[in-house]
Protein backbone atom coordinates (compact mmCIF):
# COMPACT_ATOMS: atom_id res chain seq x y z
CA UNK A 1 0.00 0.00 0.00
CA UNK A 2 1.24 3.64 -0.36
CA UNK A 3 2.53 5.39 2.53
CA UNK A 4 2.58 9.10 1.17
CA UNK A 5 0.23 11.80 1.72
CA UNK A 6 -1.56 14.31 -0.63
CA UNK A 7 -0.74 17.66 -0.69
CA UNK A 8 -4.30 19.00 -0.77
CA UNK A 9 -7.38 17.92 -2.44
CA UNK A 10 -6.72 20.53 -6.11
CA UNK A 11 -3.10 18.66 -6.37
CA UNK A 12 -4.51 15.36 -5.98
CA UNK A 13 -6.38 15.83 -9.03
CA UNK A 14 -3.82 16.20 -11.13
CA UNK A 15 -2.55 12.88 -12.18
CA UNK A 16 -3.42 10.24 -14.75
CA UNK A 17 -2.62 7.16 -13.96
CA UNK A 18 -0.82 4.40 -16.34
CA UNK A 19 -3.25 1.76 -18.19
CA UNK A 20 -4.71 -1.50 -17.60
CA UNK A 21 -3.15 -3.43 -20.09
CA UNK A 22 -6.36 -5.64 -20.78
CA UNK A 23 -7.69 -2.86 -22.66
CA UNK A 24 -4.59 -2.70 -24.57
CA UNK A 25 -3.89 0.56 -25.01
CA UNK A 26 -1.31 2.89 -24.19
CA UNK A 27 -2.98 5.86 -21.42
CA UNK A 28 -1.43 8.81 -22.04
CA UNK A 29 -0.34 10.72 -18.06
CA UNK A 30 0.00 14.02 -17.18
CA UNK A 31 0.09 15.07 -21.03
CA UNK A 32 -0.63 18.40 -22.18
CA UNK A 33 -4.42 18.50 -23.06
CA UNK A 34 -3.39 19.78 -26.55
CA UNK A 35 -1.66 16.36 -27.28
CA UNK A 36 -3.87 14.33 -24.95
CA UNK A 37 -6.80 15.13 -27.49
CA UNK A 38 -4.76 15.32 -30.51
CA UNK A 39 -5.53 11.83 -31.87
CA UNK A 40 -8.10 8.93 -31.01
CA UNK A 41 -5.54 6.50 -29.56
CA UNK A 42 -4.06 9.29 -27.05
CA UNK A 43 -7.67 10.31 -26.27
CA UNK A 44 -8.65 6.34 -25.57
CA UNK A 45 -5.25 6.50 -23.48
CA UNK A 46 -6.97 8.98 -21.03
CA UNK A 47 -10.01 7.50 -20.73
CA UNK A 48 -8.18 4.27 -20.09
CA UNK A 49 -6.06 5.78 -17.49
CA UNK A 50 -9.13 6.77 -15.32
CA UNK A 51 -9.75 2.98 -15.73
CA UNK A 52 -6.02 2.43 -14.73
CA UNK A 53 -6.77 4.64 -11.44
CA UNK A 54 -9.64 2.43 -11.06
CA UNK A 55 -7.65 -0.15 -10.44
CA UNK A 56 -5.95 1.40 -7.66
CA UNK A 57 -6.39 -1.06 -4.41
CA UNK A 58 -7.39 2.04 -2.24
CA UNK A 59 -10.20 2.91 -4.41
CA UNK A 60 -11.11 -1.27 -4.99
CA UNK A 61 -9.95 -3.24 -2.22
CA UNK A 62 -9.54 -1.23 0.90
CA UNK A 63 -13.33 0.51 0.64
CA UNK A 64 -14.47 -2.41 0.65
CA UNK A 65 -12.38 -4.25 3.27
CA UNK A 66 -12.84 -1.89 5.65
CA UNK A 67 -16.89 -1.74 5.07
CA UNK A 68 -16.99 -5.04 5.58
CA UNK A 69 -14.59 -5.53 8.93
CA UNK A 70 -15.78 -2.28 10.07
CA UNK A 71 -19.19 -4.27 10.53
CA UNK A 72 -19.97 -7.84 11.46
CA UNK A 73 -18.23 -9.67 8.34
CA UNK A 74 -14.71 -10.00 9.31
CA UNK A 75 -12.51 -10.44 12.51
CA UNK A 76 -9.89 -8.45 11.67
CA UNK A 77 -6.54 -9.55 13.22
CA UNK A 78 -4.09 -7.44 11.20
CA UNK A 79 -1.02 -5.73 12.58
CA UNK A 80 -1.06 -2.35 10.45
CA UNK A 81 -2.04 0.36 12.99
CA UNK A 82 -4.05 2.33 10.46
CA UNK A 83 -6.20 -0.43 10.10
CA UNK A 84 -6.28 -1.40 13.30
CA UNK A 85 -7.36 2.40 14.09
CA UNK A 86 -10.40 1.69 11.52
CA UNK A 87 -11.71 -1.50 13.08
CA UNK A 88 -11.75 -0.54 16.77
CA UNK A 89 -13.05 3.36 16.02
CA UNK A 90 -10.63 5.38 16.69
CA UNK A 91 -10.05 6.10 12.79
CA UNK A 92 -7.78 9.48 13.26
CA UNK A 93 -7.43 12.55 10.35
CA UNK A 94 -3.77 11.43 10.27
CA UNK A 95 -4.75 7.68 9.63
CA UNK A 96 -2.42 6.59 5.89
CA UNK A 97 -4.99 4.20 4.83
CA UNK A 98 -8.02 6.73 4.53
CA UNK A 99 -5.46 9.00 3.52
CA UNK A 100 -4.74 6.84 0.10
CA UNK A 101 -8.52 6.94 -0.72
CA UNK A 102 -9.48 10.65 -0.49
CA UNK A 103 -5.93 10.86 -2.83
CA UNK A 104 -6.34 8.43 -5.20
CA UNK A 105 -10.00 8.90 -5.34
CA UNK A 106 -9.31 12.56 -6.54
CA UNK A 107 -6.68 12.20 -9.14
CA UNK A 108 -9.41 9.55 -10.46
CA UNK A 109 -12.34 12.42 -10.43
CA UNK A 110 -9.45 14.95 -11.79
CA UNK A 111 -8.80 12.49 -15.12
CA UNK A 112 -12.04 11.94 -15.54
CA UNK A 113 -12.97 16.21 -15.46
CA UNK A 114 -10.18 16.75 -18.30
CA UNK A 115 -12.50 14.36 -20.58
CA UNK A 116 -15.47 15.92 -19.15
CA UNK A 117 -14.69 19.00 -19.89
CA UNK A 118 -12.04 19.28 -22.23
CA UNK A 119 -12.87 16.58 -25.10
CA UNK A 120 -15.78 17.70 -26.12
CA UNK A 121 -15.08 21.09 -27.86
CA UNK A 122 -12.54 19.13 -29.84
CA UNK A 123 -12.77 19.40 -33.30
CA UNK A 124 -13.03 15.72 -34.89
CA UNK A 125 -11.44 17.05 -38.03
CA UNK A 126 -8.67 18.11 -35.99
CA UNK A 127 -7.77 14.41 -34.61
CA UNK A 128 -6.13 11.78 -36.13
CA UNK A 129 -7.45 8.00 -36.16
CA UNK A 130 -10.72 8.64 -37.08
CA UNK A 131 -12.58 10.05 -34.52
CA UNK A 132 -16.14 10.36 -34.30
CA UNK A 133 -18.65 12.13 -32.55
CA UNK A 134 -20.00 8.83 -30.83
CA UNK A 135 -16.81 8.44 -29.84
CA UNK A 136 -16.58 11.47 -28.31
CA UNK A 137 -20.28 11.04 -26.55
CA UNK A 138 -19.17 7.08 -25.56
CA UNK A 139 -15.53 8.34 -24.10
CA UNK A 140 -17.72 11.19 -22.06
CA UNK A 141 -19.86 9.09 -20.56
CA UNK A 142 -17.69 6.93 -19.84
CA UNK A 143 -15.55 9.15 -17.41
CA UNK A 144 -19.02 10.21 -16.02
CA UNK A 145 -19.96 6.69 -15.24
CA UNK A 146 -16.41 6.34 -13.69
CA UNK A 147 -16.87 9.55 -11.71
CA UNK A 148 -19.93 8.92 -10.18
CA UNK A 149 -18.68 5.13 -8.53
CA UNK A 150 -16.00 7.31 -6.82
CA UNK A 151 -17.97 10.21 -5.69
CA UNK A 152 -20.93 7.19 -4.27
CA UNK A 153 -17.68 5.57 -2.63
CA UNK A 154 -16.19 9.14 -1.03
CA UNK A 155 -20.06 9.90 0.11
CA UNK A 156 -20.57 6.62 1.68
CA UNK A 157 -17.11 6.67 3.51
CA UNK A 158 -16.79 10.20 4.55
CA UNK A 159 -20.59 10.72 5.15
CA UNK A 160 -23.22 9.83 7.31
CA UNK A 161 -25.82 7.94 5.14
CA UNK A 162 -29.10 9.88 3.60
CA UNK A 163 -31.17 8.23 6.42
CA UNK A 164 -29.50 10.26 9.64
CA UNK A 165 -30.87 13.52 8.40
CA UNK A 166 -32.82 12.89 5.03
CA UNK A 167 -29.50 13.63 3.26
CA UNK A 168 -29.13 17.57 3.98
CA UNK A 169 -25.61 16.71 6.40
CA UNK A 170 -22.04 17.16 4.54
CA UNK A 171 -21.13 14.98 2.17
CA UNK A 172 -17.85 15.60 0.38
CA UNK A 173 -16.61 18.77 -2.23
CA UNK A 174 -17.78 18.54 -5.47
CA UNK A 175 -14.86 19.11 -7.85
CA UNK A 176 -15.76 19.06 -11.52
CA UNK A 177 -13.50 21.08 -13.01
CA UNK A 178 -10.00 19.97 -14.25
CA UNK A 179 -6.76 21.85 -12.53
CA UNK A 180 -5.07 23.45 -15.03
CA UNK A 181 -3.41 25.89 -13.07
CA UNK A 182 -3.97 29.27 -12.20
CA UNK A 183 -5.93 30.50 -9.06
CA UNK A 184 -6.09 26.88 -6.90
CA UNK A 185 -8.63 28.87 -4.60
CA UNK A 186 -11.12 27.70 -6.89
CA UNK A 187 -10.30 23.93 -5.51
CA UNK A 188 -10.60 24.99 -1.97
CA UNK A 189 -14.25 23.82 -1.57
CA UNK A 190 -16.55 23.68 0.79
CA UNK A 191 -18.36 20.28 1.48
CA UNK A 192 -21.14 19.50 -0.52
CA UNK A 193 -24.46 18.05 0.95
CA UNK A 194 -25.07 14.31 0.36
CA UNK A 195 -27.90 15.39 -1.37
CA UNK A 196 -26.17 17.72 -3.32
CA UNK A 197 -23.52 14.41 -3.97
CA UNK A 198 -26.01 12.16 -4.89
CA UNK A 199 -27.43 14.33 -7.40
CA UNK A 200 -24.47 15.11 -9.07
CA UNK A 201 -23.71 10.68 -9.02
CA UNK A 202 -27.71 10.96 -10.65
CA UNK A 203 -26.79 13.50 -13.29
CA UNK A 204 -23.46 11.31 -14.25
CA UNK A 205 -25.63 8.62 -14.49
CA UNK A 206 -28.56 9.52 -16.36
CA UNK A 207 -26.24 11.55 -18.64
CA UNK A 208 -23.86 7.88 -19.01
CA UNK A 209 -26.55 5.79 -19.88
CA UNK A 210 -27.72 8.19 -22.95
CA UNK A 211 -24.78 7.53 -24.58
CA UNK A 212 -23.10 4.25 -23.36
CA UNK A 213 -23.20 1.31 -25.49
CA UNK A 214 -25.36 -1.49 -24.34
CA UNK A 215 -22.45 -3.76 -24.38
CA UNK A 216 -18.79 -2.26 -24.04
CA UNK A 217 -16.96 -5.75 -22.93
CA UNK A 218 -15.09 -4.79 -19.46
CA UNK A 219 -15.38 -1.27 -20.01
CA UNK A 220 -18.30 0.71 -18.36
CA UNK A 221 -21.84 0.15 -20.31
CA UNK A 222 -25.70 1.38 -20.46
CA UNK A 223 -26.21 -1.36 -18.27
CA UNK A 224 -23.31 -0.72 -15.60
CA UNK A 225 -24.99 2.85 -15.28
CA UNK A 226 -28.26 1.66 -14.45
CA UNK A 227 -27.30 -0.48 -11.90
CA UNK A 228 -25.18 2.13 -9.94
CA UNK A 229 -28.60 4.49 -9.98
CA UNK A 230 -30.60 1.14 -8.80
CA UNK A 231 -28.00 1.29 -5.90
CA UNK A 232 -27.95 4.69 -5.54
CA UNK A 233 -31.66 5.00 -5.28
CA UNK A 234 -32.27 2.13 -2.78
CA UNK A 235 -29.73 3.82 -0.07
CA UNK A 236 -32.02 6.86 -0.66
CA UNK A 237 -35.27 5.04 0.10
CA UNK A 238 -36.94 6.02 -3.33
CA UNK A 239 -37.82 2.35 -3.76
CA UNK A 240 -40.07 2.88 -6.83
CA UNK A 241 -36.67 4.18 -9.07
CA UNK A 242 -34.48 1.58 -7.32
CA UNK A 243 -36.93 -1.16 -7.97
CA UNK A 244 -37.47 0.20 -11.52
CA UNK A 245 -33.61 0.24 -12.75
CA UNK A 246 -32.99 -2.52 -11.01
CA UNK A 247 -35.61 -4.24 -13.40
CA UNK A 248 -34.00 -2.65 -16.29
CA UNK A 249 -30.34 -4.37 -16.01
CA UNK A 250 -32.35 -7.82 -15.27
CA UNK A 251 -34.72 -7.84 -18.52
CA UNK A 252 -32.32 -5.49 -20.37
CA UNK A 253 -31.17 -9.26 -21.59
CA UNK A 254 -27.10 -8.43 -20.99
CA UNK A 255 -26.87 -10.21 -18.15
CA UNK A 256 -27.97 -13.18 -16.52
CA UNK A 257 -27.36 -15.24 -13.14
CA UNK A 258 -24.26 -17.43 -13.83
CA UNK A 259 -25.20 -20.97 -13.19
CA UNK A 260 -22.45 -21.29 -10.20
CA UNK A 261 -20.00 -19.46 -8.72
CA UNK A 262 -16.90 -20.25 -11.14
CA UNK A 263 -17.54 -16.59 -11.59
CA UNK A 264 -15.16 -15.15 -8.86
CA UNK A 265 -12.22 -17.27 -10.76
CA UNK A 266 -11.35 -14.41 -12.91
CA UNK A 267 -14.03 -14.72 -14.98
CA UNK A 268 -14.83 -10.90 -16.41
CA UNK A 269 -16.79 -11.96 -19.45
CA UNK A 270 -19.38 -13.88 -16.92
CA UNK A 271 -22.83 -12.76 -17.61
CA UNK A 272 -23.01 -12.13 -13.84
CA UNK A 273 -20.60 -8.94 -14.28
CA UNK A 274 -22.52 -5.76 -14.98
CA UNK A 275 -18.92 -4.14 -13.92
CA UNK A 276 -15.66 -5.71 -12.99
CA UNK A 277 -12.20 -4.25 -12.30
CA UNK A 278 -9.98 -6.62 -14.12
CA UNK A 279 -6.59 -7.05 -12.95
CA UNK A 280 -4.22 -9.28 -14.88
CA UNK A 281 -1.06 -10.76 -13.38
CA UNK A 282 1.38 -7.93 -15.71
CA UNK A 283 -0.57 -5.19 -13.09
CA UNK A 284 2.02 -6.72 -10.33
CA UNK A 285 1.53 -5.87 -6.65
CA UNK A 286 3.42 -2.89 -6.56
CA UNK A 287 2.41 0.82 -7.68
CA UNK A 288 -0.04 1.24 -9.62
CA UNK A 289 -1.70 -1.89 -8.46
CA UNK A 290 -4.70 -3.58 -8.70
CA UNK A 291 -7.36 -4.07 -6.43
CA UNK A 292 -5.82 -7.54 -5.13
CA UNK A 293 -3.29 -5.30 -3.82
CA UNK A 294 -5.20 -5.37 -0.85
CA UNK A 295 -8.02 -8.44 -2.23
CA UNK A 296 -5.21 -10.87 -2.08
CA UNK A 297 -2.84 -9.47 0.85
CA UNK A 298 -5.96 -8.83 3.17
CA UNK A 299 -8.39 -11.71 2.40
CA UNK A 300 -6.91 -15.02 1.93
CA UNK A 301 -5.21 -16.96 3.04
CA UNK A 302 -1.68 -18.32 3.39
CA UNK A 303 0.06 -19.57 0.90
CA UNK A 304 0.26 -15.89 -0.30
CA UNK A 305 -2.32 -13.83 1.72
CA UNK A 306 -1.42 -12.21 5.21
CA UNK A 307 -4.01 -13.88 7.19
CA UNK A 308 -5.63 -10.66 8.53
CA UNK A 309 -9.35 -10.84 7.37
CA UNK A 310 -11.06 -14.07 8.22
CA UNK A 311 -14.91 -14.83 8.57
CA UNK A 312 -16.32 -13.25 11.77
CA UNK A 313 -17.95 -15.50 13.95
CA UNK A 314 -21.14 -14.34 13.42
CA UNK A 315 -20.99 -14.59 9.77
CA UNK A 316 -19.86 -18.46 10.15
CA UNK A 317 -23.07 -18.71 12.61
CA UNK A 318 -25.26 -17.04 9.66
CA UNK A 319 -24.13 -19.16 7.81
CA UNK A 320 -23.78 -22.51 10.46
CA UNK A 321 -27.42 -21.86 10.55
CA UNK A 322 -28.47 -23.07 7.01
CA UNK A 323 -26.04 -25.83 6.41
CA UNK A 324 -25.62 -26.53 2.88
CA UNK A 325 -24.96 -22.76 1.28
CA UNK A 326 -22.75 -23.48 -1.32
CA UNK A 327 -21.67 -19.55 -0.84
CA UNK A 328 -20.26 -20.35 2.14
CA UNK A 329 -19.26 -24.14 0.74
CA UNK A 330 -17.76 -23.13 -2.35
CA UNK A 331 -16.28 -19.75 -1.47
CA UNK A 332 -14.15 -20.40 1.78
CA UNK A 333 -11.40 -22.29 3.00
CA UNK A 334 -10.16 -23.49 6.55
CA UNK A 335 -6.81 -21.77 7.10
CA UNK A 336 -5.59 -20.30 10.02
CA UNK A 337 -5.26 -16.60 10.92
CA UNK A 338 -2.06 -14.34 11.27
CA UNK A 339 -3.20 -14.27 15.32
CA UNK A 340 -2.87 -18.39 14.84
CA UNK A 341 -6.77 -18.69 15.36
CA UNK A 342 -8.02 -22.08 13.06
CA UNK A 343 -10.69 -20.34 11.27
CA UNK A 344 -12.26 -19.55 7.59
CA UNK A 345 -11.20 -17.28 4.74
CA UNK A 346 -13.09 -16.26 1.70
CA UNK A 347 -12.01 -17.77 -1.85
CA UNK A 348 -13.88 -14.65 -3.61
CA UNK A 349 -10.38 -13.79 -4.65
CA UNK A 350 -8.15 -16.57 -5.58
CA UNK A 351 -5.28 -15.47 -7.66
CA UNK A 352 -2.83 -14.77 -5.17
CA UNK A 353 0.08 -16.39 -7.45
CA UNK A 354 -0.29 -13.74 -9.81
CA UNK A 355 -1.98 -10.98 -7.45
CA UNK A 356 -4.10 -10.46 -10.55
CA UNK A 357 -8.21 -11.14 -8.79
CA UNK A 358 -10.54 -8.80 -9.97
CA UNK A 359 -12.92 -6.89 -8.23
CA UNK A 360 -16.66 -7.21 -7.53
CA UNK A 361 -18.32 -3.57 -8.45
CA UNK A 362 -21.67 -4.37 -9.91
CA UNK A 363 -23.83 -7.62 -10.56
CA UNK A 364 -26.42 -8.94 -11.29
CA UNK A 365 -27.12 -10.64 -8.25
CA UNK A 366 -27.18 -7.37 -6.43
CA UNK A 367 -29.87 -5.93 -8.86
CA UNK A 368 -32.12 -9.33 -7.77
CA UNK A 369 -31.96 -7.71 -4.14
CA UNK A 370 -32.26 -4.56 -4.99
CA UNK A 371 -35.44 -5.34 -6.85
CA UNK A 372 -36.33 -7.55 -4.13
CA UNK A 373 -35.96 -5.27 -0.94
CA UNK A 374 -37.26 -1.82 -3.45
CA UNK A 375 -40.52 -3.85 -3.94
CA UNK A 376 -41.04 -5.43 -0.69
CA UNK A 377 -40.87 -1.84 1.04
CA UNK A 378 -42.42 0.27 -1.60
CA UNK A 379 -45.37 -2.06 -1.75
CA UNK A 380 -44.60 -3.46 -5.53
CA UNK A 381 -44.25 -6.39 -7.41
CA UNK A 382 -42.19 -4.49 -10.41
CA UNK A 383 -40.31 -7.23 -12.74
CA UNK A 384 -41.57 -10.23 -10.01
CA UNK A 385 -42.34 -10.59 -6.55
CA UNK A 386 -39.81 -10.14 -3.53
CA UNK A 387 -40.40 -14.01 -2.53
CA UNK A 388 -39.94 -15.15 -6.14
CA UNK A 389 -36.47 -13.14 -6.34
CA UNK A 390 -35.32 -14.26 -3.32
CA UNK A 391 -35.75 -17.78 -4.03
CA UNK A 392 -33.77 -17.78 -7.07
CA UNK A 393 -30.76 -16.62 -5.22
CA UNK A 394 -31.24 -19.44 -2.65
CA UNK A 395 -31.58 -21.94 -5.59
CA UNK A 396 -28.25 -21.44 -7.21
CA UNK A 397 -26.72 -21.64 -3.60
CA UNK A 398 -28.90 -24.81 -3.11
CA UNK A 399 -30.72 -23.61 -0.30
CA UNK A 400 -34.34 -24.77 -0.28
CA UNK A 401 -37.59 -22.04 -0.92
CA UNK A 402 -38.76 -19.65 1.60
CA UNK A 403 -42.60 -19.89 1.92
CA UNK A 404 -42.52 -15.88 2.96
CA UNK A 405 -40.30 -13.20 2.90
CA UNK A 406 -39.67 -9.68 4.97
CA UNK A 407 -36.75 -7.69 4.75
CA UNK A 408 -34.72 -9.41 7.46
CA UNK A 409 -34.82 -12.17 5.26
CA UNK A 410 -34.00 -10.08 2.42
CA UNK A 411 -30.75 -8.25 4.51
CA UNK A 412 -29.40 -11.81 5.46
CA UNK A 413 -29.56 -12.94 1.62
CA UNK A 414 -27.72 -9.78 0.92
CA UNK A 415 -24.76 -10.67 3.60
CA UNK A 416 -24.80 -13.78 2.42
CA UNK A 417 -24.78 -13.22 -1.17
CA UNK A 418 -22.17 -10.08 -0.88
CA UNK A 419 -19.82 -10.69 1.77
CA UNK A 420 -16.20 -9.62 1.18
CA UNK A 421 -17.65 -7.29 -1.49
CA UNK A 422 -17.84 -4.36 0.51
CA UNK A 423 -21.55 -3.77 1.42
CA UNK A 424 -22.71 -4.79 4.77
CA UNK A 425 -21.57 -1.42 6.28
CA UNK A 426 -23.69 0.07 4.54
CA UNK A 427 -26.43 -2.04 4.44
CA UNK A 428 -26.23 -1.55 8.18
CA UNK A 429 -26.13 1.95 8.30
CA UNK A 430 -28.76 2.80 6.11
CA UNK A 431 -31.13 0.45 8.20
CA UNK A 432 -30.85 1.62 11.52
CA UNK A 433 -28.91 -1.11 12.64
CA UNK A 434 -25.45 -1.14 14.77
CA UNK A 435 -22.37 -2.32 12.93
CA UNK A 436 -21.02 -5.13 14.97
CA UNK A 437 -23.64 -6.89 17.73
CA UNK A 438 -23.10 -6.27 20.85
CA UNK A 439 -20.44 -3.21 19.69
CA UNK A 440 -22.13 -0.54 21.91
CA UNK A 441 -22.68 3.69 20.75
CA UNK A 442 -19.79 3.89 19.13
CA UNK A 443 -21.19 1.09 15.96
CA UNK A 444 -24.43 2.70 16.30
CA UNK A 445 -25.83 4.74 13.15
CA UNK A 446 -24.99 8.72 13.13
CA UNK A 447 -22.02 7.87 15.88
CA UNK A 448 -19.19 9.58 14.79
CA UNK A 449 -17.09 7.10 13.98
CA UNK A 450 -18.60 4.89 11.53
CA UNK A 451 -17.64 7.24 8.95
CA UNK A 452 -14.27 8.55 8.38
CA UNK A 453 -12.52 11.92 9.69
CA UNK A 454 -11.72 14.25 6.56
CA UNK A 455 -7.96 14.13 6.35
CA UNK A 456 -5.28 15.96 8.26
CA UNK A 457 -3.83 17.19 4.55
CA UNK A 458 -7.21 18.28 3.01
CA UNK A 459 -7.69 20.10 7.23
CA UNK A 460 -4.98 22.07 6.83
CA UNK A 461 -4.45 23.05 3.08
CA UNK A 462 -8.44 24.18 2.57
CA UNK A 463 -9.63 26.74 5.04
CA UNK A 464 -13.26 25.80 3.53
CA UNK A 465 -13.34 22.40 4.43
CA UNK A 466 -14.96 21.47 7.69
CA UNK A 467 -14.19 18.39 9.47
CA UNK A 468 -16.26 15.46 10.82
CA UNK A 469 -17.68 15.30 14.47
CA UNK A 470 -15.54 14.09 17.08
CA UNK A 471 -12.51 14.10 14.56
CA UNK A 472 -10.24 16.87 16.18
Amino acid sequence: MKKFKIITLFVSILAFISCENQLDVIPEDNVATNTVFSSRATINGAVVGIYSKNQSGDLNGMGQLMSDFMSDNVNFVGSFPSLQEVDQFETLATNTSIDNIWLDAYELIGAANNVIVNLPPIDINDVTGGLTEEDKTQFVAEAKFLRAVTYFQLVNLFAQPFQISGGTNLGVPLVLQPFEGGDISQFQLERSTVNQVHAQIEQDLMEAIADLPENNGVRAEAGSARALLARLYLYREQWAQAADFANQVIQSGQYSLAPNYDFYDNNPTSSEHVFVVVNTPTDGPQEPAGSDEVYVNFYNPAPGGRGDAPFSQDLLDAFAAEPGDRRFDDLSAPATDAGGNDTFFTTKYPDITNNASDGMVLRITEMYLIRAEANLRGGTTTGDTPLNDINLLRNRASLANLGSVDLDAILLERRKELCFEGHRRMDLLRNNLNLRPGGGAATAPGADKVIFPIVDDEITNNPNITQNPGNF
